[in-house]
């Protein structure tokens, strides 16, 4: 294989590179090629100029310099290693400086013949757009684009795993940067594993995935799984995720590219990750295919096999319409345990915490008058007393007051854009928002959501709070590992030896607000000296570099606190130090003390609690999205023990909540650009049960008093 260059002077307007490729015919490969100065690689070199005759014309016009190798690319700029053990590949000066600008630097990986190369970035921090500073890994040694594996820029955490893997026994990786915004670059550790693939499975049940899953799989490779169960039953195959969207396939539809084919006859791909994609086979026998092209890579997937009766898939279960088999006693209950909604047709609703809908469907009642048409015919939103924050529209629907006056049609009557006043004819009561000149608004949280709706730009002032600088695809039951700097108001509260043991919110250099029961459990609990303050922890089993541990000076509990009902359930605690703020700890927004939480939208809950009710605590951080339900019905539900500092929040689909360990911290609300602290986590009836929502403190409730103690 030949590779040449087309390097333009430096002296003219536009730098470009332009690389091609050939291949020579009929000429084994001779390890003396790899070295230009061999005799070897210099008389092949001259018979391949003698048959290369490159067109004066084009070398005038574009005043370059002409750079030809055969079997080495780019010489000067390139790296290679021989990985027969780990070895590291890194910009230059990494983590400590900045890679370099306008460069083009290329890796070079050789393995032993009959091994691939394992490429395995352990940092990955590059400039967001790939337009600009970018990495791209090939599965050969020339930069071709039909055997590029991926192009990689910005930040990955470590949470995502970046190891990809070549079909033979070589690789490379090039980086390009432009001449601005440059970053600290990236790491990456090489090796030389044998390849492995096709395998054979029997037995009533097991598991498989495709090579090296949840990383990338290699390019170019064919998997074959052949499954036998007793012969009186049917195979059936359940994919848990299936990720194999390769551009171009993104959707699932066009499986010409990367796919998994069952018994010779359907090909599967795209990107599934709700485990619901499955197969049913009509003998004891099934085939699996799995084909990747030379480009572009995905994680692939991870399956489970077993033995069903073909007679009777789901013994004593639901059979769903999709397949799936679920309790008898998940039918009708208002929840789509199915998937597809086949467990609650033709229903008679069970209980008193249930609505039905004119459609026929059940419905939790907590998802009654909060604004969200559940029921799909505007049930659930009929007849609706509007809670306090919330205007009644004329056709009776429940819109909240910070949509009135928007400009946007929310009761679909256009009845909340009627009778509007302009801001600066807004009389100032107790419902406004006073503006620093003076001047009220009647727009509901106006505070840090990203729109100037003061005239003086006073409620956009103070919000360098509630953002977070790194990207980002109780513990959180129902939940997923949060990225790495996803939540960097995020803290882990440590008590002696106990370890982990609640949450906290970042507010400020010096303060945290947590819930006052954790430090309320024993008299113990309230000496300062006893905690360990953890910021920009990720995950419990690693203390990364960036990770800032305090003490604390001192713990504040509201007052008016009652351990018995959780009323007034927060805490303020100072540490002993102030913290610098980085791309891993910022400080999260905080509501104004008028600032009403609003019902039926979607929030995020994070922590390090309990996976499962009686559980242990998760050792990355994971996160949750819940919905504010319905105030009065949640407090039905709740056996009326819901205070007005409270409010509740969950699922429609069941099986999310916060848990044990995840008390204290934050559920966060994107207001406009900003994440705000609305509630803390404080009391459920245990873990994601159905129909028990989990409750939080108002934090809006508190601002004064938090203003009053912390200056914040």
């Amino acid at each position: 294989m030949c590779a040449f260059f087309f390097l333009v002077r430096k002296n003219e307007y536009a730098k470009r590179i332009y690389i091609g490729s050939m291949k020579i015919q009929n000429q084994a490969f001779d390890n003396a090629y790899e070295n230009s100065d061999t005799p070897e690689f210099k008389a092949l070199a001259e018979k391949v100029q003698q048959q290369v005759r490159l067109p004066g014309s084009l070398t005038q016009y574009m005043n370059t310099f002409f750079y030809f190798y055969c079997l080495k690319v780019n010489r000067q700029q390139s790296k290679r290693d021989q990985p027969d053990r780990n070895v590291k590949i890194e910009t230059t000066g990494f983590p400590a400086k900045s890679y370099e600008p306008n460069t083009f630097t290329q890796w070079e990986l050789r393995g032993d013949e009959g091994t691939i190369i394992k490429l395995e970035f352990d940092a990955m921090y590059l400039e967001e757009n790939c337009s600009n500073d970018f990495v791209k890994i090939y599965d050969s040694l020339v930069p071709i684009e039909n055997r590029a594996l991926e192009e990689l820029c910005e930040h990955y955490s470590p949470s995502e795993p970046l190891t990809f893997y070549s079909s033979g026994n070589v690789m490379l990786v090039t980086m390009a940067t432009n001449d601005k915004y440059n970053f600290p670059g990236f790491r990456a550790y090489v090796s030389q594993v044998p390849p492995t693939c096709s395998t054979k499975l029997t037995g009533p049940k097991g598991t498989f995935s495709t090579p090296n899953f949840p990383n990338y799989y290699p390019p170019n490779i064919k998997c074959d799984w052949e499954i036998e169960v007793p012969s009186d039953k049917v195979v059936k195959v359940t994919f848990k995720k299936l990720l194999l969207a390769e551009p171009g396939q993104e959707n699932g539809k066009n499986c010409d590219k990367d796919y998994v084919m069952i018994d010779k006859n359907k090909k599967l791909c795209g990107d599934h990750q709700d485990g619901n994609i499955f197969e049913i086979g009509t003998t004891n026998k099934m085939t699996l295919e799995f084909l990747s092209d030379h480009s572009y890579v995905d994680r692939g997937f991870q399956a489970e096999y077993e033995a069903i009766d073909p007679v009777d898939p789901c013994p004593g279960k639901f059979h769903c319409r999709n397949g799936l088999c679920i309790s008898q006693n998940l039918t009708c209950d208002g929840w789509n345990d199915c998937g597809d909604m086949s467990d609650e047709k033709n229903c008679k609703c069970k209980g008193d915490s249930l609505l039905t809908c004119g459609s026929g469907l059940c419905k939790p009642l907590f998802w009654k008058c909060d604004g969200v048409d559940d029921c799909g015919d505007g049930t659930d939103e009929r007849d609706c007393a509007c809670e306090t924050g919330y205007i009644t529209c004329t056709n009776k629907k429940c819109v909240s007051e910070k949509k009135q006056c928007d400009g946007k049609d929310d009761c679909g009557d256009n009845s909340d854009e009627l009778n509007c006043k302009k801001n600066s004819e807004v009389q100032c009561t107790e419902s406004t928002y006073k503006c620093k000149n003076g001047k009220c608004i009647d727009k509901k949280n106006p505070v840090c959501d990203g729109s100037s709706d003061c005239e003086d730009g006073s409620d956009e002032e103070n919000c360098a709070c509630g953002r977070k600088k790194l990207r980002s695809s109780t513990r959180i039951v129902g939940g997923e590992d949060a990225a790495q700097g996803e939540f960097p108001w995020q803290v882990s509260l440590h008590f002696q030896t106990y370890g982990h043991v609640c949450g906290a919110s970042i507010i400020s250099e010096n303060w945290l607000v947590t819930a006052a029961h954790c430090v309320q459990i024993d008299d113990i609990f309230g000496e300062p000296a006893k905690w360990e303050v953890y910021l920009g922890l990720h995950d419990q089993r690693k203390i990364e570099s960036f990770v800032v541990k305090r003490k604390l000076k001192q713990i504040i509990s509201n007052p008016n606190y009652n351990p018995n009902t959780f009323n007034n359930d927060i805490a303020l605690m100072e540490l002993d130090s102030p913290i610098k703020f980085s791309d891993y700890i910022q400080p999260i927004c905080l509501p104004n003390n008028d600032y009403k939480v609003p019902v039926g939208e979607t929030v995020f809950i994070t922590g390090f609690g309990a996976t499962r009710e009686g559980g242990t605590a998760a050792k990355v951080l994971q996160k949750a999205e819940v919905r504010i339900i319905n105030y009065s019905e949640c407090n039905k539900l709740m056996s009326y023990r819901l205070t007005s500092k409270m409010f509740c929040a969950g699922v429609l689909t069941g099986g999310v909540d916060a848990c044990q360990g995840d008390s204290g911290g934050p559920l966060n609300i994107l207001e406009g650009d900003y994440m705000l602290l609305a509630g803390v986590v404080s009391w459920g009836d245990g873990c994601a049960r159905r129909n028990k929502p989990g409750i939080y403190t108002t934090v809006s409730e508190f601002r004064g008093w938090i203003k009053e103690k912390t200056g914040v």
